[in-house]
């Protein structure tokens, strides 16, 4: 069993905790590749309200600690920003006597996930010993509000786009955005669970929300100049993948004819072919955020990696 201490990689700095604004706090792990995502959570004289968990038991139990040691009130709600395990794996440390907060369709897939086909997908990782991840129990549709002590957090529903899930935690007294993955700065964007058109439009919405602080789902804490970056990659990929649809290309053959450009030094590259295989459902006439064969994704975008694991340092 792991203890309160992050694991150590001669290629990683350690986590860090920032105070982004009184009382609120990012938990953000560099260099922000496949399952090096970021948490954090606010304080009140009251309590404590987390907003997501880590995707490794060490990693977890880093995180909570570094939440115990800046507080001792109760953590009284735990908000998913999205399904995804790197963001989910550690509810276990909060349940039961916290209650665990996310979109409606963010429990099914919490429901449904699975630990074992994530080693399998990942088996440089060291996940530990993790439990069956403990679902949301309190869901909704489109907005909901939390409040930590007298500060009130919205949270918006903005998917299909990520993931078909993908809530934002709006801090609006303090014009604070913890996006979830709806920015991954420095990384490459990645829509294989959601909607790169859904993706598109959530863009605006996020802008017109005014904040000048983002906590990104991955990467170091921002401003909103990062919008443009995530906006330029996924209309990369829509024109990319109009193209390469209108030449008969499988997504693979398209992932590797393609010129990444000013996109080529964002981590974990390979993305590109599960973007594109989202892309070509969608241009094919599915719904946004419909099932798409997720182990074919997988196996193009190990193919993209020369045939290698992904790289992955949690």
């Amino acid at each position: 069993m792991s203890h309160g201490h992050a694991p150590e990689s001669a290629e990683l700095p350690p986590p860090t905790l920032e105070e982004v604004s009184p009382g609120v706090f990012a938990y953000v792990q560099l260099d922000g590749s496949w399952f090096l995502n970021n948490a954090g959570f606010i304080v009140s004289d009251e309590a404590v309200v987390a907003i997501d968990t880590l995707g490794t038991e060490a990693r977890s139990r880093a995180f909570h600690a570094a939440l115990r040691r800046t507080s001792d009130k109760p953590v009284q709600a735990l908000i998913n920003t999205h399904s995804h395990a790197d963001h989910t794996h550690g509810n276990f440390l909060f349940a039961p006597q916290t209650a665990i907060i996310a979109h409606a369709l963010c429990r099914d897939e919490v429901l449904n996930a699975s630990i074992p086909a994530l080693r399998r997908s990942f088996p440089t990782a060291n996940f530990g010993d993790l439990p069956k991840t403990p679902a949301p129990m309190v869901t909704f549709a489109e907005r909901l509000n939390v409040f930590a002590g007298d500060l009130k957090v919205e949270l918006i529903f903005m998917g299909p786009a990520h993931t078909t899930n993908d809530i934002v935690a709006w801090i609006p007294e303090r014009k604070v955005l913890f996006s979830g993955d709806l920015v991954f700065n420095g990384g490459t964007p990645f829509a294989m669970a959601g909607s790169v058109a859904g993706w598109l439009d959530a863009i605006p919405r996020l802008r017109d929300l005014g904040a000048e602080t983002i906590v990104p789902g991955h990467g170091a804490v921002c401003t909103p100049a990062v919008f443009d970056t995530v906006e330029r990659y996924l209309r990369f990929i829509d024109t990319t993948a109009r193209k390469g649809l209108e030449a008969g290309l499988e997504p693979l053959d398209l992932a590797r004819q393609t010129d990444l450009g000013e996109f080529a030094e964002l981590t974990d590259p390979e993305r590109i072919a599960g973007n594109l295989h989202r892309a070509y459902a969608e241009l094919r006439g599915g719904a946004r955020g419909c099932a798409i064969d997720v182990p074919t994704v997988f196996g193009d975008m190990i193919a993209y990696n020369g045939g290698q694991p992904l790289r992955c340092l949690a």
